[in-house]
């Protein structure tokens, strides 16, 4: 994972204020996550629309085009479950950037999910972050990219425990991610009974499985 900020185009400028009645319109927010906006929520504005209308690169149906949405927060943080009912509510990736002000500083940090579309409802992966940085961070430019979906692998690349390999899609970086968390957690359990195991064979498999499980994560990543 690498702390930085983008430097969105300023052709891809959107600025349109998104108040939360129109998330909970279009995204079906059950009343426990509304009551997070209403405590954790200032302001949210959709702050850029990277799209080939504005930066000239061609999108798909995976990746018809990549919003920028910017999130003031009332308190220390925005959670998971306000940046999902966003996510649902809009059908096109997500790149978040979620501000606090921490005495006279303030502070930034980009957030997103790998963000499959289907008919129904997105698929999404687990939420992945930068720390937190000052606003002032001098902001780095986009990646290179030749289209839309290759240009939001680029983007999440560097939030992700795993990088993406040459010609990786989004989908798969994301099949690839749960993997590695379906396996972090398995090794997490095979350490803990390690722990307590009392009978030398028995120690003695869940050492050898342990292994097998550590070489594949490490291959994955």
């Amino acid at each position: 994972m690498s702390d930085l900020l983008y430097r969105w185009p300023a052709t891809a400028e959107f600025g349109a204020r998104v108040s939360k009645e129109k998330v909970y319109e279009h995204g079906n927010v059950q009343t426990a996550v509304r009551e997070k906006f209403v405590s954790e929520v200032r302001r949210i504005t959709w702050a850029y629309k990277l799209a080939e209308a504005t930066i000239h690169l061609p999108g798909t149906d995976a990746v018809p085009e990549i919003q920028v949405f910017r999130i003031e927060a009332k308190g220390a943080d925005v959670s998971d479950p306000v940046l999902n009912a966003i996510d649902k509510a809009i059908p096109s990736p997500i790149v978040f950037e979620i501000s606090r002000s921490q005495g006279d500083v303030e502070l930034v940090r980009m957030a997103a999910a790998h963000k499959q579309l289907s008919s129904g409802a997105p698929r999404l992966s687990a939420y992945y972050s930068t720390g937190w940085l000052p606003a002032n961070t001098r902001r780095q430019p986009l990646p290179t990219a030749i289209a839309l979906p290759a240009l939001y692998t680029a983007l999440l690349d560097p939030l992700t425990p795993v990088a993406a390999r040459p010609g990786e899609n989004v989908s798969e970086v994301a099949a690839r991610l749960e993997t590695v968390r379906k396996l972090e957690r398995e090794i997490a359990a095979l350490e803990r009974k390690l722990r307590t195991e009392p009978q030398l064979n028995r120690k003695i498999e869940l050492r050898r499985t342990l292994k097998t499980k550590q070489a594949t994560l490490d291959s994955l990543r």
